[in-house]
């Protein structure tokens, strides 16, 4: 009985790891297809890689998509450090459960609905201080630097209670300021929850399309607006090349940020 129901684990499992991943590998196959035609196949080829790299339109996308993510990636890590760590220490102050609620309703927060009070915000601001002078790059980061830095706070607040105390306070009975804790002690215990962080933010940044399109304005359209955009005529050859560069670039990311945790707890020991 129990070995019946292992291999129909095992294949519900294969089954579903098909469905996911086999339009991913279709698509990466597709992407060296040589005919115009993104389904009729004509052998293999390098050409739309050659086209994509030569079209500015996508080239510039990338381009602000990915300094947009490094930028909010970035302010969402510290930002979000700082809150899970606040309320994951600071155990007992006024206004916990209403801080704790706005670090994590974008979490539950439909994007639309971030996306237009954010708008409105923006708007409001404008006419008010006269800044931000428009949308750009700038509301895009505030409004991707919202959302993520909820995701940060989240993993490093559940780091930070599975972290053993004891080596904190044998720190401090030493004499340790909590500057040096924080910095010496606290931080590189949490640094692979603050690095997965960091990626997820930058994923999620990386991939947003809804409130990129009610914050960004002329001139600033990130690579999603600009591929949801070419794909309603037709996906063309070219979007499976770019798709396949940027599965390329995440999966080395990811590899990366594995290799790292594994030095990082190889060092630390059991």
């Amino acid at each position: 009985m129990i070995k019946g129901n292992s291999w129909t684990l095992k294949l519900s499992a294969g089954f579903g790891f098909l469905f996911l991943y086999a339009p991913i590998i279709a698509l990466i196959v597709y992407s060296f297809n040589k005919s115009q035609l993104v389904t009729v196949w004509g052998g293999w080829s390098l050409k739309w890689y050659g086209e994509l790299f030569q079209n500015e339109q996508i080239m510039n996308a990338a381009w602000v998509s990915l300094k947009i993510a490094l930028i909010s990636a970035t302010l969402a890590a510290v930002l979000g450090t700082i809150a899970g760590f606040v309320l994951s220490r600071m155990r007992k102050f006024r206004g916990k459960t209403i801080l704790s609620g706005w670090v994590t309703a974008p979490l539950v927060m439909p994007e639309v609905i971030t996306g237009l009070s954010l708008l409105l915000l923006f708007v409001a601001l404008e006419n008010m201080f006269g800044w931000p002078a428009g949308r750009g790059t700038m509301t895009i980061v505030i409004a991707h630097t919202t959302f993520c830095l909820a995701y940060v706070a989240v993993v490093v607040q559940s780091r930070l209670a599975s972290l053993d105390e004891t080596l904190e306070e044998a720190a401090m009975d030493l004499g340790a300021k909590p500057t040096s804790l924080f910095f010496l002690i606290t931080l590189p215990l949490i640094a692979p929850a603050i690095l997965s962080g960091w990626l997820l933010s930058f994923t999620l940044s990386l991939d947003d399309l809804v409130i990129a399109s009610f914050v960004s304005g002329p001139g600033n359209s990130t690579l999603p607006m600009v591929i949801f955009s070419k794909v309603r005529l037709g996906v063309t050859p070219e979007i499976n090349a770019l798709a396949t560069l940027m599965i390329l670039a995440v999966s080395i990311a990811v590899i990366a940020a594995i290799v790292i945790m594994r030095r990082q707890n190889r060092f630390q020991g059991p």
